[in-house]
């Protein structure tokens, strides 16, 4: 049977799905989970074994996430009004949000109420990091707009080279006064570099043989600056890190970003002519429909995992312990069942309209921008409660005004029925 793609560019959903599969499963394997003593206690495997770190080159695949939010959001604006455009990808985006908040909600008071703070406390610290991305994501989406304006590879280029050079001055002003805090402009600097190369392949300004050429420069860029004293190998968190690369994130990860991404618009046309086999084709489409729902259930699925096996006396916690590699494959097996299950049952969610949330919105003017402008406000609340976790009063508080900006741009858009949706 023929499955109509609807004109998508088949590479970019490769990109999207297959970095989504390579995150779930590096953090099923990373996290260390055990409860001791009625406590919950994590760890990660970075942090223990040191010789892995070199690793994460390879399946650092974020940048692809942004790479392909890039390319779509080029693909899919046709000069809709910068904060009704903005507002419609939100509305999609944070819909299944809004299910996988409300649950860990429930969740944290109930572990809260039988196993006590201390447990609430650290569940609540690794059951929202991942929101993050979801919150750089929607800022960074803000400049697609202004992105697909740029008209030639110079201009794509001269402004890959100042996102690298504002990183590293970013990142120089962090060494010399010590604070991790003066990296926080990197969250945009840094993640605008996979979304720019990502406009830039979907305009095709960017072809194979200058994407082929930046890669290499990028890529040995990246490695002698790994040589230095000044910067980490691991390019995810460890736990122990010194100078992250990813929490706020470094010139570094940005090359990373730079040639992982042009890396794919090399081999894209090969990637997409593979993507319409059948055989592929069918997956990658129910993949990409579900894509928020495996980003954001698959840690409660590793947690379930953790549970269960923990219960059955085979805890990954101990890296030291006798047959410690084959109990971290078997959580790998058992969880991919359970992740099975958890999509089927909870991807239909992400597309299962809320009422007023998904009501139409259209329109420009000043309502527009502030939607818009909301959008960005509600994207760094949903990083600040990464970084503080759903736990004590800032991370509360942060979750509070997630909401509040959600419903306040939703506020500023009127319901249009009949008004196009990108």
């Amino acid at each position: 049977m023929r499955v109509d793609t609807g004109g998508r560019d088949l590479a970019v959903d490769v990109a999207r799905l297959g970095a989504l599969l390579v995150v779930v499963f590096g953090h099923c394997a990373l996290l260390l989970a055990t409860i001791d003593d009625g406590t919950v206690r994590i760890g990660n495997l970075l942090g223990e074994v040191p010789e892995l770190r070199p690793v994460t080159w390879l399946v650092q695949v974020m940048p692809l996430f942004f790479f392909a939010g890039g390319a779509a959001g080029a693909y899919g604006y046709h000069g809709t009004p910068w904060g009704t455009w903005l507002f419609t990808r939100a509305q999609r985006l944070c819909r299944p949000v809004f299910w996988y908040l409300a649950f860990w909600a429930v969740v944290l008071l109930a572990v809260r109420a039988t196993m006590g703070p201390v447990s609430e406390s650290r569940l609540g610290g690794e059951a929202v990091a991942l929101l993050w991305f979801l919150g750089v994501y929607l800022i960074t989406l803000a400049f697609v707009p202004a992105l697909v304006r740029l008209d030639s590879t110079r201009a794509v280029l001269g402004l890959l080279v100042a996102l690298l050079a504002a990183a590293g001055l970013v990142d120089a002003v962090r060494i010399v006064t010590g604070g991790a805090g003066w990296g926080v402009p990197n969250f945009l600097f840094v993640w605008l570099v996979p979304v720019l190369i990502g406009v830039g392949y979907a305009r095709a300004l960017l072809r194979p043989g200058p994407a082929a050429a930046i890669a290499a420069a990028a890529f040995a860029a990246a490695v002698a600056l790994a040589t230095t004293d000044r910067y980490e190998v691991a390019l995810v968190v460890t736990g122990v890190e010194e100078f992250s690369n990813v929490s706020p994130p470094s010139l570094l990860l940005a090359l990373h970003a730079t040639w992982v991404s042009c890396a794919f618009v090399v081999v894209a046309a090969p990637v997409g002519r593979w993507a319409r086999r059948p055989r592929v084709l069918r997956p990658l489409i129910a993949g990409n429909r579900g894509a928020m729902t495996l980003y954001l259930w698959h840690i409660p699925v590793i947690a379930a995992t953790a549970v269960l096996l923990h219960l059955a006396g085979q805890d990954a916690y101990d890296v030291d312990a006798p047959g410690f590699w084959g109990r971290l494959a078997l959580r790998a097996a058992v969880f991919a069942v359970l992740m099975t299950v958890a999509f089927v049952a909870l991807a239909p969610l992400e597309h299962r309209p809320l009422p007023w949330w998904d009501a139409p919105a259209g329109g420009g003017g000043p309502a527009s921008v502030a939607a818009g402008v909301l959008v960005c406000v509600a994207g760094i609340t949903l990083v600040v409660l990464a970084k503080h976790g759903l736990r004590g009063a800032d991370g509360w508080t942060a979750l509070g005004l997630f909401v509040a900006a959600a419903v306040a741009a939703r506020s500023c858009r009127p319901h249009s029925v009949g008004s196009p949706r990108d």
